[in-house]
């Protein structure tokens, strides 16, 4: 009798009577203890930075302004001066080209290399790990190398070319014409290692049994690789061109390793604008308005994208 006057309020409890309120709400708080290091680390670092930048766009701040902390308000006349410079427009073209041009050649050799790599044969991490040499030098120490490769006078890509008696008097960073496309070229071998090691590591987990369906039903290598492979590989894609653009478009230690944004302003991008008007020229709340229009850019092309591959994906 006593047993089972014990036991069946056991029973009731177990069978889903709710948790008592302060369990769950020990757990709850666990649950935050967790998130908020992560969630002070990007109030801090992300957060204030961001809202700074927008307020100092609205001000008029300078060098004075470290020392007496005054900067006044000017409504929009940061923007304005902005908007109105030619330089600008420029800067704001060369981004568009500069950032188009290096994620289509770094995508499309990227893809080419992890294709080729995903095949067996001997050598293959050896040269693999060769490959990845770009990526792992600083980006400031390429740029240096390669402007002294491109040099127009004593530079070893003309010297090469003039051995083969194709001309070696190419102007790659010093004509306005041809600088932007050497900046180009040079951020595309760069950026390959990214693209391949990304994109080598989706196309592993791209199912075998498809493929041998593909070949089963006649399909020819292409028609594998376009129908079969690209579509499991799509988010793989979407990652990869999503960073490149972020890394991409706010570009700064490369160009000024191997231009400083010249010859006549030909390599200028937003990002160089961001520092010229920032660090040079000291005028911040004109720097601060370049930069929150970079930011925009980014911001915008991420939503876009990754609502483009959510559609998609439907």
């Amino acid at each position: 009798m006593t047993t089972s006057t014990v036991t069946a309020p056991t029973a009731v409890s177990e069978a889903g009577r709710p948790a008592p309120a302060r369990p769950r709400r020990r757990h709850r708080l666990a649950q935050w203890g967790f998130v908020a290091p992560a969630v002070l680390f990007m109030l801090l670092f992300f957060g204030y930075p961001l809202v700074r930048n927008v307020v100092m766009s609205f001000q008029h701040y300078t060098p004075k302004t470290f020392f007496t902390g005054e900067a006044p308000l000017n409504g929009f006349d940061n923007w304005s001066k902005v908007f109105r410079d030619a330089l600008f427009g420029k800067a704001l073209w060369h981004t568009l080209v500069f950032t188009a041009g290096s994620l289509l050649g770094q995508f499309c050799i990227g893809l080419a290399l992890a294709v080729f790599f995903s095949r067996r044969f001997p050598l293959n991490g050896a040269l693999r790990s060769l490959i990845l040499l770009p990526w792992l030098v600083p980006m400031v120490v390429s740029g240096i190398v390669w402007r002294r490769i491109l040099d127009q006078d004593t530079g070893v890509l003309n010297s090469f070319l003039d051995t083969l008696g194709l001309g070696g008097h190419t102007p790659w960073l010093t004509s306005p014409h041809m600088a932007l496309l050497s900046v180009i070229l040079v951020n595309i071998w760069i950026g390959i290692p990214f693209n391949m090691v990304i994109l080598y590591g989706g196309l592993q987990e791209v199912p075998r049994e498809l493929h041998e369906a593909a070949a089963l039903d006649g399909a020819s290598a292409w028609r594998t690789f376009r129908s079969v492979t690209l579509p499991v590989l799509r988010p793989v894609i979407t990652v990869v061109l999503v960073l490149g653009f972020m890394s991409t478009v706010k570009i700064l230690d490369l160009i000024l390793a191997l231009t400083d944004g010249g010859p006549a302003d030909a390599t200028q991008t937003l990002g160089t604008l961001t520092y010229q008007n920032s660090f040079v020229r000291l005028d911040f709340g004109a720097g601060a308005v370049v930069g929150n229009v970079l930011i925009l850019i980014s911001a915008l092309f991420a939503v876009l994208y990754l609502r483009a591959g959510r559609t998609e994906g439907k």
